[in-house]
């Protein structure tokens, strides 16, 4: 297993946040760790903004990487413990600035926590994607008394390709089971 970034990013369906966080985590690497509560936290405190946007960037990585410590141990901690202030410090909608280990230096407290100017981040529909077609057919098979054929499914979604697809990813993902061909209940019912 590689333990530096640039051989962690050769690998197959490794993504920049991943072989960051392996290197930081697994290998004590002074690689930096850049998650959404990061990139806010970091915003805060050091830019004086609300919000750092919708996506990582490079000058996040290397905002990042300069508030950590030099030795890469210690900036591995660094990584989680900014991570964390984030997630429960540094929150979005409502940060806990009193107990924040940064807020005497913060930069966005002490320009009195201006609310944010950027476009905010577009949440995900709902209508007509994998989560709702799952979702259909596992009503189907919760209000079921029992095993439920293929035909009682195909009720429940109209394009057939998208609605075998979502039933195979509910029986890998454990699910849901077929207990006889075409006939398919909730995993634990069958």
């Amino acid at each position: 297993m590689p333990s530096n970034v640039p051989d962690l990013l050769a690998l197959p369906g490794i993504g920049t946040y991943t072989a960051h966080a392996v290197a930081a985590f697994a290998f004590a690497q002074r690689a930096p760790v850049v998650d959404t509560n990061v990139r806010r936290f970091v915003a805060r405190a050091v830019a004086g903004e609300a919000d750092a946007g919708p996506a990582t960037t490079a000058a996040d990585l290397r905002a990042v990487e300069e508030l950590l410590p030099l030795r890469p141990d210690v900036a591995a901690r660094a990584s989680a413990a900014f991570m964390e202030i984030g997630a429960l410090v540094c929150t979005s909608r409502s940060p806990k600035c009193a107990i924040c280990p940064a807020r005497a230096r913060c930069a966005w407290r002490a320009s009195g926590s201006p609310p944010s100017t950027k476009p905010g981040r577009k949440p995900q529909g709902y209508a007509g994607t994998d989560r709702q077609i799952r979702g259909a057919l596992l009503a189907v098979l919760r209000e079921s008394a029992g095993p439920v054929a293929r035909t009682e499914l195909d009720l429940s979604w109209p394009d057939a390709g998208r609605r075998e697809t979502a039933l195979t990813s509910l029986i890998v993902d454990g699910l849901a089971v077929e207990v006889r061909p075409g006939v398919f209940a909730l995993m634990g019912d069958g």
